[in-house]
C-alpha cells in the first residue's frame, strides 16, 4: 500500500515539475500566461482593471414624473399650430419697396395740361354716347324678340319651341385637341442646365 502510494505521488510531482519548467520558460517556444500554472501552486486571475458596473436605483415617483413633464410638452407642441411654407411668389421684394426709387412724374406746360384735360373730358363724352346708343339699340332688340316669340307661339307652337332651342351653327367652332398616347417608358425629358435655386423648407 505504502509502495502504491509513494509511487502516486512521484508521478504527480514529475507532472508538475514538468508543467512548472514549461510554464516559467524552460521549454522554447512557450507562451508565459498565468492561465498555465500548475494546480499545485498559487495563481491569481489576470488584472482586469475594470469594476462592476452598479444598477442605479430607479425611484418610480420620479420616472412618473419625469413621464408627465413629457407629456405635457406634448400637448404644448400639438397645440402650437405648424408653420405655413411662404409662397415667395406672393412675397414683394424688399428693393420694390424702397420709395426712393419712385419715379418723378415729367413736368408738363401748362397749355399741354390744359389741352390734355380737355381732350380727356371729349373722350368721355364720346365714350357716354356710344355706351348710351348701345344700351337702346340692344332694349329694342330684346323687345323685337319677345313681341316675335309671341307671335310665332301664336301662330305655332312647335316653331316657338324650335326656336328656344340654341343654334349650334351660330358660331361654328371646331376644336381637335391633343390625342390620349400613353407616355413612353424610356423617354428623358431634356430639362437643360440651370440652378436650382429652390429654397427647401422642414417643419
Amino acid at each position: 500500500m505504502s509502495l502504491a502510494v509513494s509511487r502516486c505521488l512521484g508521478r504527480v510531482l514529475s507532472r508538475q515539475t514538468a508543467l512548472s519548467s514549461f510554464v516559467m520558460g524552460e521549454v522554447p517556444n512557450a507562451i508565459q500566461s498565468p492561465w498555465f500554472a500548475s494546480a499545485m501552486t498559487l495563481k491569481t486571475s489576470a488584472p482586469l482593471r475594470a469594476e462592476p458596473k452598479k444598477k442605479k436605483k430607479v425611484d418610480p415617483r420620479r420616472e412618473q414624473i419625469a413621464r408627465e413633464r413629457l407629456r405635457k410638452k406634448l400637448k404644448k407642441l400639438e397645440k402650437v399650430p405648424p408653420e405655413l411654407i411662404p409662397i415667395e411668389d406672393f412675397i414683394t421684394p424688399a428693393k420694390c419697396l424702397d420709395e426712393t426709387r419712385a419715379r418723378s412724374a415729367p413736368r408738363l406746360a401748362f397749355e399741354e395740361s390744359e389741352h390734355r384735360a380737355l381732350l380727356l373730358k371729349e373722350w368721355s363724352r364720346y365714350k357716354q354716347k356710344q355706351h348710351i346708343a348701345e344700351m337702346e339699340a340692344i332694349a329694342l332688340a330684346l323687345e323685337a324678340q319677345r313681341e316675335a316669340l309671341e307671335e310665332l307661339k301664336f301662330e305655332s307652337e312647335e316653331l316657338y319651341q324650335a326656336a328656344l332651342k340654341p343654334d349650334p351653327l351660330l358660331f361654328p367652332f371646331i376644336h381637335e385637341g391633343p390625342s390620349y398616347t400613353p407616355p413612353k417608358a424610356k423617354y428623358e425629358a431634356p430639362d437643360g442646365k440651370y440652378n436650382d435655386i429652390t429654397k427647401v423648407y422642414t417643419q
